[in-house]
């Protein structure tokens, strides 16, 4: 699928945006791992999120879509699962394989993941080296680095102390989620603190969690996790596109309500008013664990500024719409020690460099990030390579609101493995 994003003369309205994406496949792994019912509400129906659900029925969880929404998870404990029949596809969901191989791996059967072919050349050897201390086996393409992969789990897990390479939710929720199958304590240590919904959902679920610093301790094994309900705040980082899209947009005044605010996640706040964006948070309150409020977001003057180290875990995600909004800040903004960008959907550090690149913005690629010397002009009337990126996609429609000339953006249908529903809220801001 083909669009084109046009410019818009300002933005004036008040949205919401669909439910978080890794607090949506935490909610349906958990509820699985735990006793009794969890009702998970504003659930982000999306192409990772359902490849999550449906490889968990697939190893017997009790799983029912109430509605688009609004999922049921009846779970029976730790050791509920089944061996699958035949092999699991992730799709396109890093998420889904890397948590799930956590969970796998603690199970005394054979299973089989895979994904597509752009999942097919993510490293998995991250996930596979704690997990094979732990007791897993695993048997995968490229000496167990690629999909798909042959995992033989076993009912005699083994906690470790683990000390992360780099800073990863992933792989840190994959050695909890194995972690809490172990009879002892299970250490995980990061050189930066990454997001920690796990950590929040299974306190929230009764669990034995223990953080300090950048440090996660679990014991185990958890057999007192209860389901709950859980109500799933606005993605932030789907948020983050059209909070730039207000800043960079003249006489704009937008309004996003319960956005999840949780600390990890909102590096990408810090960096805004940094460049001096004018954003509020108002009616602040928590729910399930997990901090939730709106924002209102003004128009902004911007100006560069160099993220870096322990910045950039909590923000990992944004920095695609993040180099949108460096084209229009004064001055120069510098993206380094984000070398993890080059191993996602796609290379997105070629791929932002060789798109900005065609919008006639200048733009100096490194290996760990780029810088964008401010304030360019985005002249548009091209057409741009998604990378069947769903980030790259909605960063270049985002674009498309100051250029000054239409932006075509192929097989934008990417990012329904986010954010299905971005052009509705995309168009509505014209309106």
């Amino acid at each position: 699928m083909k669009i084109e994003a046009v410019p818009i003369k300002s933005i004036n309205t008040e949205i919401t945006v669909p439910g978080d994406k890794s607090i949506s496949h935490r909610g349906l792994i958990l509820g699985s791992l735990a006793n009794g019912e969890t009702r998970i509400h504003n659930f982000l129906t999306s192409e990772d999120t359902l490849a999550t659900l449906e490889i968990l029925k697939s190893i017997g969880a009790n799983i029912t879509q109430v509605s688009k929404n609004e999922i049921i998870v009846r779970g029976n404990g730790l050791n509920s699962f089944r061996e699958p029949f035949d092999v699991l596809n992730a799709k396109n969901s890093g998420t889904t394989t890397r948590l799930l191989m956590g969970v796998l791996a603690a199970q005394k059967f054979y299973s089989v993941i895979t994904g597509d072919d752009s999942l097919k050349k993510r490293p998995m050897k991250r996930v596979i080296d704690p997990l094979s201390k732990m007791g897993g086996r695993f048997f995968g393409r490229k000496g167990g680095e690629n999909l798909p992969i042959t995992i033989l789990g076993t009912d005699k897990v083994v906690p470790i102390t683990y000390e992360t390479p780099v800073a990863s939710a992933q792989v840190k929720s994959s050695i909890i989620l194995a972690g809490l199958h172990a009879k002892g304590k299970t250490m995980v240590k990061e050189p930066a603190k990454s997001r920690d919904h796990t950590e929040r959902m299974l306190k929230y679920m009764g669990a034995d969690v223990v953080e300090k610093e950048k440090t996660t301790i679990i014991s185990g094994p958890a057999n007192n996790l209860k389901g709950k309900d859980i109500f799933v705040p606005g993605d932030i980082s789907s948020a983050s596109f059209f909070i730039v899209a207000a800043l960079i947009t003249k006489n704009s005044n937008l309004l996003i309500k319960d956005v999840g605010l949780n600390p990890t996640r909102t590096g990408i706040l810090d960096v805004l008013k940094m460049m001096g964006a004018e954003i509020s948070i108002i009616n602040e309150r928590n729910l399930n664990n997990e901090p939730i409020g709106d924002l209102l977001v003004k128009s902004s003057k911007l100006k560069g500024v160099e993220i870096s180290g322990d910045m950039i875990p909590s923000l990992i995600d944004e920095i695609p719409i993040i180099s949108i909004l460096a084209t229009q800040a004064e001055g120069k903004t510098t993206i380094k020690d984000a070398k993890e960008l080059r191993y996602k959907e796609t290379d997105r550090i070629k791929a932002i460099c060789s798109e900005l690149t065609k919008l006639g913005i200048e733009i100096t690629e490194k290996d760990d990030g780029f810088d964008i010397i401010g304030k360019q002009k985005i002249k548009g009337n091209c057409t741009c390579n998604s990378y069947n990126d769903h980030r790259i996609a909605m960063s270049l429609a985002i674009a498309g609101t100051i250029a000054e000339n239409p932006i075509k953006i192929q097989n934008f249908e990417c990012v329904n493995i986010s954010f299905p529903e971005f052009l509705s809220i995309y168009k509505s801001l014209k309106s």
